[in-house]
Order: structure tokens, then sequence, then C-alpha cells
């Protein structure tokens, strides 16, 4: 039996846990579907859905303003059903969406791929709508206490989303739909405890029961997964294979770890072809492929016998041991641990490496497998351990190195096409680099390798930016020619030598001899020459090839007139930028564009003009990388992002890029007519006589777009401390969430002082901000040198200031417009703030790679700065007569 609630008047204690435990399963949800896709798919299209599915609150606002009189004679109905489909629908929609074949590789060239995001946005948008359903119509009915209610809602949400960090130690990826299926029940429960209603108790047990039997036991019976991973995912590959076995498994906040042997596994970084026939013996089944979230391989090596480590010498990473013999050695980070294994075997007499992800530690240090694999390499007695960022301990500790190396780590995924492009890489930024260059010895080196996949080339091309630029920091502008050697192998690696004190003739002989043998190319040496000739052709090749409006050209194919071709009658020399040969000489190399035009951008950076001849006319955005723009991602120029409209097939591995600003378009459209759907169809009836429209309009739309674009941009200034997104997503999201309903709590007491007492939390939150955009990094460069468990509490402290503050404007708003009797204004103002939530975080990543993440916190605090004078608005009466807010003080 059902017993009436007057929700305004002292609701108890269980209704406040069920709001609060209901919201948290719906942030639950949204980090769910992120897991998801990020093992699966991309995360990328995890932000797309959830983005989407969002607007299902904006939906609900829309229908229940319109519709108010029906859902304040049905609420408790209309709960009640929004409650019991919310668990079942979670469940279903998330199987339902992994039978949808969709691929993100194929987005651009196959039609049927966008029908197939679209049916996961349909599916995921679904559980969405009744849980937003259940909220909308709750907070309806407690407009006048919505201060409590928002409190129960904002700390619920926050300390169940850090309940889904932990939930991720006990849930595989395909299984964390439990969480919060979990909480959904529990709130659920309290809720029919609160209604005084046993027969919804037992009906909402029964459907989670129901539901979890689905869950498990429909994918072995029908013989479909829990969770579908992507054909192009590297861990597919692994799957297939018919030896594979997989050798290790762990899930937690630091990602879905699994390791594979397999006799097809081979991961030879940028190895020389020619280690084929130069070494005597060749390493068999020498490694096992490790996957983070899908995304692989990085290969862990076993520990070879004396007569195989010459194949370490074909290796890249191997060239500044060409020139230190027993150097104190730091590797920046292990990743699969390929680093220290070289700088072990070149006759390292110590090695320290950084490590950030924990679960990598955990599992080198505790799994029987990886020790005898490995022999144990982190407790090996020349190896030191350092649990945190690299970049951090050596910009903080006063050792210096004979050798720093940062080789392919992490750095795949930086050329791999469809891949999480929008990702922070701080370990590869000017002020990483400047640190890295300060740590070492006299005539200490720094070598870097990276991945160099990409034609036409990107990544390589910042990289060499920004090392020169750090390098210049740390040498005071001084010549730097003399300090770097640069070599790369086409469509594989490149690496840069950086030496403290510049490198000497005999040196460069002895670098470019092992060049030569390995068959790699000179990029840059000091010393060396380059014919600028070429360049306006290179640059206007490659734009031609996306740009050209007849037949594209294809800088990679051969010239009509080849390099070794004898010269027409009547002429002397060849084709420009040619050399001449003889008839019974040996053909020159072959010249490739992506190798000249690295040559050409070392020319310019040394000797100036880098901006002006090349980076300016380069058909791609080549800016260096810093703490505060850390993307080797946004290649494509925003001036140049319409150009690429009709031929998009030509920069599918940029889609991740792209896609930001598609979710940016969609969400603009979706939240206009959201937003004015309401008033379509009761402007005259229903808005007619609600004074201060446009200026409520204003202030929620600018509360929505402050919120989230903090708290999105904070989620990656944090990734400097804590390492790891996940990990900082969870913990912006608890802290912001709860500090803020802490602010939402306390604001009832100041709601009769409002009118004065508002401008003042609108300017400290302003100030606050202001300051943080500028300074926080230093803090969080500090604190992510401390262990983990006080990282985290710190970074929660450094939250409290902005996110407490930022919870009066909302609640003290809506209560207002609850008291003032403007209930359809009421409804609204919840929708448009949910609206421009979705546009926030879309505008974020835009922002951040355009203008660097100070702008993005920026943007926030110049969106609570306009909230301020529109909040005015707010407090028209409905009628003539003394605003709200004007005793206690308003004189």
């Amino acid at each position: 039996m059902t017993v009436s609630v007057d929700l305004d008047n002292r609701p108890s204690l269980s209704f406040y846990l069920s709001v609060g435990l209901v919201a948290g399963s719906i942030i639950a949800l949204q980090i769910g579907i992120m897991r998801v896709f990020s093992v699966g798919s991309w995360a990328h299209f995890g932000s797309l859905v959830v983005s989407l599915a969002m607007f299902g609150f904006g939906l609900t606002s829309a229908v229940m303003c319109v519709g108010k009189g029906w859902f304040e004679r049905h609420w408790e109905g209309a709960v009640k059903g929004a409650l019991l489909a919310f668990g079942p629908l979670m469940v279903v929609c998330n199987l339902a969406a992994q039978q949808v074949p969709f691929n993100a590789i194929f987005l651009i060239s196959d039609p049927m791929q966008k029908w197939r995001l679209l049916a996961n946005f349909v599916l995921y948008f679904m559980p969405f709508l009744a849980g937003a359903l259940y909220l909308g119509v709750v907070f309806l009915k407690a407009q006048k206490t919505f201060n409590r209610v928002y409190f129960a809602d904002l700390v619920g949400s926050g300390l169940c989303g850090l309940s889904v960090l932990l939930a991720m130690y006990l849930f595989k990826p395909d299984d964390l739909i439990m969480a919060p299926l979990i909480l959904w029940l529990a709130g659920g429960i309290l809720w029919f405890v609160a209604m005084s209603d046993r027969r919804g108790i037992a009906v909402i047990v029964g459907v989670a029961v129901l539901s979890a039997v689905v869950h498990y036991a429909a994918p072995p019976l029908l013989h479909i997964p829990k969770l579908a991973v992507s054909d192009y995912k590297g861990v597919s590959y692994a799957r297939k294979f018919p030896d594979a076995v997989r050798t290790y498994e762990r899930a937690s906040p630091f990602g879905y770890l699994e390791v594979y042997s397999s006799s097809y596994l081979h991961f030879a970084p940028g190895q020389s072809d020619n280690a084929a026939f130069n070494v005597p013996k060749m390493p068999s089944n020498a490694y096992l492929g490790l996957y983070i979230d899908s995304e692989g391989p990085s290969g862990i090596i076993k520990d070879l016998p004396a007569d195989e480590t010459p194949y370490f010498r074909y290796l890249p990473m191997f060239y500044p041991y060409l020139l230190k013999k027993d150097p104190n050695t730091f590797v920046v980070q292990f990743g699969g641990g390929i680093s220290t294994a070289v700088a072990l075997k070149s006759g390292s007499k110590h090695v320290t490496v950084a490590e950030g992800n924990p679960a990598l530690l955990t599992a080198f240090r505790e799994d029987k497998g990886l020790r005898d694999f490995t022999n144990d390499v982190l407790n090996n007695p020349k190896v030191t351990v350092i649990d945190y960022d690299g970049r951090l301990y050596v910009a903080g500790t006063k050792n210096r190195y004979d050798i720093i190396d940062l080789s392919l780590a992490d750095s795949a995924g930086l050329s791999s096409p469809g891949g999480f492009s929008i990702v922070e890489k701080y370990s590869y930024t000017r002020e990483a680099m400047s640190a890295y260059m300060r740590a070492l010895s006299p005539g200490g080196i720094l070598s870097v390798t990276m991945w160099n996949k990409e034609e036409p080339p990107k990544s390589v091309l910042k990289l060499y930016a920004t090392m020169v630029a750090a390098a210049r920091d740390v040498d005071g502008g001084k010549d730097v020619a003399q300090k770097f050697y640069v070599v790369s192998s086409y469509l594989s690696t490149a690496t840069v030598l950086y030496k403290r004190d510049g490198f000497t003739p005999q040196e460069v002989a002895e670098l470019n001899a092992h060049t030569k043998a390995m068959s790699f190319d000179e990029i840059y040496y000091p010393g060396f020459k380059v014919d600028t000739s070429t360049l306006p052709q290179i640059l206007s090749d490659y734009r031609d090839q996306f740009f050209f409006a007849g037949e594209q050209a294809d800088p990679t194919a051969p010239s009509e007139k080849e390099p070794n071709d004898k010269p027409p009658p009547g002429m002397t020399g060849g084709a420009p930028g040619t050399t001449e040969v003889k008839a019974d000489a040996a053909p020159p190399a072959p010249i490739v564009p992506a190798t000249v035009l690295g040559r050409l951008a070392w020319h310019y950076l040394i000797n100036g003009g880098w901006q002006k001849e090349i980076a300016d006319n380069y058909v791609f955005d080549t800016r260096i990388l810093t703490n505060h723009q850390p993307y080797f991602a946004a290649y494509i120029k925003v001036g140049d992002l319409l150009k690429f409209t009709d031929r998009l097939e030509l920069v599918q591995d940029e889609w991740g890029y792209l896609l930001l600003w598609a979710t940016l378009g969609i969400a603009t459209v979706f939240a206009l007519t959201l937003v004015l759907l309401p008033v379509i169809f009761g402007w005259r009836t229903i808005f007619s006589r609600y004074p201060g429209k446009a200026g409520t309009m204003l202030y929620f739309l600018c509360l929505g777009l402050g919120y989230i674009i903090v708290e999105v941009g904070m989620i990656s200034h944090f990734i400097l401390a804590l390492s790891n997104a996940t990990v900082s997503a969870s913990v912006l999201i608890t802290g912001m969430l709860v500090f803020s309903g802490c602010g939402s709590f306390f604001s009832e007491r100041y709601l009769d002082r409002a009118r004065t007492f508002m401008p003042k939390i609108f300017l400290a939150i302003f100030a606050i901000l202001t300051l943080y955009a500028f300074t926080i990094d230093y803090a969080l460069d500090w604190i992510g040198t401390l262990p983990y468990a006080l990282r985290i509490a710190l970074c929660m402290l450094l939250l409290f200031p902005p996110a407490f503050l930022m919870g009066f404007p909302m609640p003290t708003a809506m209560t207002v417009l609850g008291r003032l009797g403007k209930d359809h204004m009421f409804l609204w103002a919840w929708g448009i703030n949910g609206c421009f939530s979705v546009i926030g975080a879309a505008l974020v990543p835009i922002v951040a790679t355009s203008f660097g993440l100070p702008a993005v916190v920026l943007v926030g605090a110049f969106a609570y700065l306009v909230a301020l004078p529109a909040f005015f608005s707010v407090l028209m009466p409905l009628e003539k007569g003394r605003p709200i807010g004007t005793n206690l003080g308003a004189a």
C-alpha cells in the first residue's frame, strides 16, 4: 500500500538516500559505458553516446514542462514506472548495443556505420531517459526544498562515482554494468521504503534478480558477447593466433590488463631489417604481448642469453649505448620493459625506471609467469623502481644520469588510425623534455624514440619542434646545432638524441657508421646540409594531396622523371634536387618526401625560420607540446575544417578530432531544440506572465556550461598528478559533486540574502578559477611525486574551494523559482542546465587543443561571471511586489 508523501515538508531520510543512490547509478552507468567503449571500441564514442544520452534530462524537462499538470497528478505512478524500468533497461540495452556491429574505423567510408552508431545512441538513451524521468518528477514535487534534494543528488552521485572506481577491481569491464544495477536496486528499495510500499520492494527485487540473470545467462545461451571487442583493437589479433594463451589478466581503474603468449607475437619496434642477416642467433618466442584496454601490444621481452643479446644492437633505442659505456641510466616509462632490458643488456651499471601505472608494477612484481619470463626484472639488484611518472621524478631529483631513455613506452597510439587521439601526453611536453635535459650528467644523452608511421608526417614534426624548444630553454637560447642527432626509418620509428655538451666529430662519425649499418635514414647531425630548394614543392604536393581540385597528387609516388634517368639531349643536369650519376654507378636511394621534409624541418628548427617557412605553410598543425597543450592531436588546422568536409575519406585517421566538432554541432542543435520546445508550445499560455525569461535562460545556460567545462577541464589538469585518465575522472567527478552538494546544502541558509550574497559567490568563483588556470599545474606537479593515496587526498583538497562555491548558484536559483511559483520555469531551467552541460563537455577538448587547458578553466570562470547579472532576472516575481531576498541586508 502506498502512502501519500509531501516531499516539500521534511521527507524521510530514506527518500534522500534513494535520490542519492539513483542519481549515483546514473553516474555509474555513464562511467560503465565509457569503460565498455574504451575496451571494446574507442573512448571517443563512449563520450559521444554518453553526451547524447544525457539529453534524456533535456527531453524529460521539455516534456514535463509542457505536460506539467499531468505529471503533478500522476507523479507517484511516473516515479514508480521510471524506477522499475531503469534497471532492466540498462542491462538489456547494454547487451543489445554489443550486438550492433559498429566499427569506428569505417565511420566515414561505410554509410551503414552511421546508422549503427545511431542505434548505439538510441539504445543507451533509453535507460538515461528513465533515470532522468525519476529525478525530474522528484525535483518537481520538491521545489521548495530543492537545496536539500539537490544536495542528496550531488553527494550521492559523487560518492557512487567513487564506488564505481572501487568496483573496477571487482568486475571486469564486461560485467561492470552490475555496479550501477546494484546502486539502482538499493535506491529503489529505499524509495519504496519511503513510500511505505512493501509490494514495490518485492517487485523491484524481483526485477533486479531477473536483470542480473539476463546479463549473465543470456550471452552463453544465445552465443552472444557481453562485450564485443572491435576486430581492429590490438588484442583481437592476438586472440586469433592459433596458439594464443592468455597468461595474465587483471581489471582495475588503471586499465584492463591482459598478457598473451604466442609464437606469432613479434614486437621489435623499429628494428633494422639487417638484423635478420647479421645476428648469429635470432631469439625465438622472445615476446609476450601486453594489452591495456585491448590496445597494444606493448612488448614484454624475455631475459635473453648472452649469445642472443646482439639482437639489441638493431633496435633504435640502442643508439646512446654506442657512446656511453657502463652508464647510469634512467628509463622514463617502464611500459612492457623493453627499454629496461636494452639498458641492462647494454652494460648499464645501474638502471632507474619509472612507471606511473600501479597495475603494471603489480603485474611484473607479483605474477610468477611474468617474473620468470623477464628474470624478475624489477627486482634486479641493478634496478631501482620509481612508482610515479618519470617526468615528475627527474624534475625534482638531484640525481644525474648518463642516459635518459623515453622509447616507445606508450606512443604506439600516436599514429594509430582511429585511436584515442585526444589524450594528454605529458611525458612528451616542452616542460618534460626540459626536465630530462637538465637531469643529464655532463656529456649525458637523452634518447627519445617514437613511432613514425604517419604519411604525411605529423607526430614526429611536433616532437622535433618540442625538443628543440626545450633545448633552447635549457641552454638559455644558445645555439643548439651541435647537440642533436636524429635518425628515422620510413613508416617505422624516429629517434632523437640530445647530448648535454654537444656531439664531437668522432661521435658523429661513429653514429653515422651505425646508421649506415642499420640502413636507417640520417635526418640531422651537426654539420648536416640539406637542399632547401625542394621545400616549396614538397609542401605544395602534400597540400595538393588533400585539396587539389583535379586528380590528387601523391607525394609518395615516383616522379615522371626518375632520379637516375639520364637527362635529355642538350641538358647537363637532372631534375632539381637530384644527383647526376655515371652509367656504371649504383642508383641513389629514392627520394622520400617525408624523409626530406624531416631534414628540412631540422634545418629550419636549428637555423631559424621554422614557423614562417614550414609550420605556417604545412597542411597539418605542428605546434609544440606543452603542459597546457599536451596533445599529439588536432592536426587539422581549424581554418581548414570546412575544406575537408567533402573529402573526409582522405583523413580517416583524424576522425577522433573531427568527431569532437561533430559532437559539438549535434549537441548544439539538440540542445537548442529541446530548450526552445517548451517555449514554442507555451509562449502565450505558460511563459507570457513570467518576467525575466531571457535572463533566466542565460543564467542557467551559463551554469550548465560553466560547471561542466570546469569539471572536464580539471580532469585533464589532474592527470598531471594522478597519471591516469580514469582515476582522474573518478576523483574529479566525486570531488566536484560531493563538495558542490555540500555547497548546495549550505546555500539554503543564505536564501533570504540571495540578492546581496550571490554576487559575492560569483566573484569568488571567478577569482579562484582564474587563479587555478595559471597556477594549479605547479601544485599538481608536486602532488604527483607523493604516495598515491595522499595524491588523491590533496587533489580533493584542491577541489574543495571552487567546487563548494559552485554548489550555491544552481539550487539557490531553482529554489527561488519554486517559491515564486514559476513552476514551468523551474522545469525549463533544469532542462537548459542539462542541455548546455552537454555542449560544454563537447566544447572542452576543442578549446583545450586550440588554446590550451588554462583557456578551458578561464571559459568556465567567465561563464560564472556572466551569470552574475543574469541572476537578478531569476529573482523577478510573477507580479509587482517586493522581490525575494530583499530583507536582511538587501537595503
